[in-house]
């Protein structure tokens, strides 16, 4: 990914934070020199100095089928993103688009049963636990996820490389910043006004 030095981030807990607030990301491989992608929730693991992504996808799905081949995948993932119009600026000017985005490279393997078993546990967890009547693993009935688990496949993904941007407009003058933000607010779409939010706090 192409980043320019302004908007290039390299801190290790921010990028987890982003990835964590913004885990539905996209799963890139190849086949037979074609891109193949998939969209699907993910989750950031670390054991020892090593991250890991682990997802599951559907066994028809024939992506999974590529990670022996692929000897690096990519997985992205994005925040809020917004067009800028130049209107807002105090000098002339062209109109942008502010994003956050992270790229991840790595090797994709598929994982066992247990593994599996374990991996969704814990993404019931995340996503069923502060719910008024959660669905967690050891809720659901043994025959349901007998059955459920056939039609899916585990995976993990080894990281070896983090590219991560935050292109939130830190080239301009702090009047122009301040503009922007008051700008995106007034804005219809919820993701200017996420924007606005994202960029209200680096101002903290």
């Amino acid at each position: 990914m192409y980043i320019p030095k302004y908007y290039r981030v390299t801190d290790v807990d921010e990028i987890r934070e982003f990835i964590q607030m913004n885990s539905f990301g996209t799963l890139v491989t190849t086949k037979q020199g074609k891109p193949i992608a998939t969209h699907l929730p993910l989750q950031l693991m670390k054991e020892g100095d090593t991250y890991y992504l682990t997802g599951h996808m559907a066994y028809g799905n024939p992506q999974w089928g590529t990670f022996e081949t692929c000897e690096d995948v990519l997985v992205m993932f994005q925040g809020p993103h917004a067009y800028i119009s130049s209107s807002w600026y105090e000098q002339e000017n062209v109109p942008t688009w502010n994003y956050q985005a992270v790229h991840v490279y790595g090797t994709a393997s598929v994982l066992n049963e247990e593994e599996l078993k374990q991996d969704l546990a814990m993404l019931l967890q995340k996503y069923e636990k502060h719910r008024k009547h959660p669905v967690l693993w050891d809720k659901l009935s043994p025959q349901l996820l007998e059955k459920e688990l056939k039609g899916i496949v585990g995976f993990k993904i080894q990281v070896r490389e983090i590219q991560a941007a935050n292109k939130l407009s830190q080239n301009r003058n702090e009047k122009d910043y301040q503009n922007i933000v008051n700008k995106l607010y007034e804005e219809e779409d919820l993701h200017s006004q996420q924007m606005a939010e994202v960029m209200e706090k680096k101002l903290k």
